[in-house]
């Protein structure tokens, strides 16, 4: 049913905002940056049950999450607006989390990946290879590294995956990626990494609901409720596949941001 409290929970917006944690990853802090909604209730939900202090220690080090818009121009657009602010953050490790869609046969719902890079319109912009490292060490078999591609707009078909992945060779898609790695090329000192989990596999169509996006990044309900009306089969299984996508991430930040006794 559309009225189902998990069409709610998974893609009605709430305000861009951020939220302090303290947690510890390693001995540097970690600025996040998550799409709002349910991907960031599921990445704060995985930063909760973080375990507080190093090693038994009571003093943990401070992070921050930041939600984000859905979109190309939205998300350079809120990051436009962080320059000055950027310059002052003490966090030298910027992660963006969240879900994405797969392009490839190799990648499921529910499986974990790591952006070596990401491509736009045949621009490709890398990602810090130290820090990528870090977290691939950290995660080990859980989590696989990836080629990313951003779209400006929902990969909906089976057959426009299929291309997609023959025409660049990418793994996944998502709709933030690029411009968020655009933008941290001015900070040097700012390492930069991606970490993101399949929520739609690359056989299946979902539905086409570019329309409901609102220009300022966030998704619009009725419109939204509509597409989904008119193409049951495919909402029923991004639903699905949102949910499980939604768990893993909870299960990968607790893992990635919980230090070893």
């Amino acid at each position: 049913m559309i009225g189902d409290w998990r069409l709610e929970r998974i893609f009605y917006p709430l305000p861009i905002t951020h939220y302090p944690l303290t947690i510890s990853y390693y001995e540097m802090s970690t600025l996040i940056l998550v799409p709002q909604g349910a991907e960031y209730q599921a990445v704060c939900r995985g930063l909760s049950r973080v375990p507080l202090g190093r090693h038994g220690g009571t003093t943990p080090t401070p992070a921050q999450v930041l939600t984000i818009p859905m979109g190309i121009v939205p998300v350079q657009q809120y990051l436009q607006k962080l320059t000055q602010k950027i310059t002052h953050v003490r966090e030298n490790s910027i992660l963006m989390m969240g879900l994405c869609g797969s392009l490839s046969g190799k990648y499921q719902v529910g499986d974990i990946v790591l952006y070596q890079n990401c491509l736009y319109q045949e621009n490709l912009q890398e990602c810090n290879n130290y820090f990528t490292t870090e977290i691939y060490t950290r995660l080990g078999d859980h989590v696989s590294l990836v080629r990313g591609l951003t779209s400006d707009r929902i990969v909906c078909t089976a057959a426009e995956k299929h291309h997609l992945h023959q025409q660049y060779g990418a793994d996944v898609v998502d709709m933030e990626a690029y411009p968020f790695l655009e933008f941290f090329r001015q900070f040097p000192d700012k390492q930069v990494a991606i970490l993101r989990v399949v929520s739609d596999d690359s056989k299946h169509n979902i539905p086409n609901i570019t329309s409901a996006m609102s220009e300022n990044g966030s998704l619009r309900p009725f419109p939204l409720a509509w597409e989904f009306i008119r193409q049951p089969q495919s909402a029923r299984r991004l639903i699905t596949g949102s949910l499980t996508g939604l768990k893993v991430l909870t299960a990968v930040t607790q893992l990635l941001f919980t230090q070893d006794p």
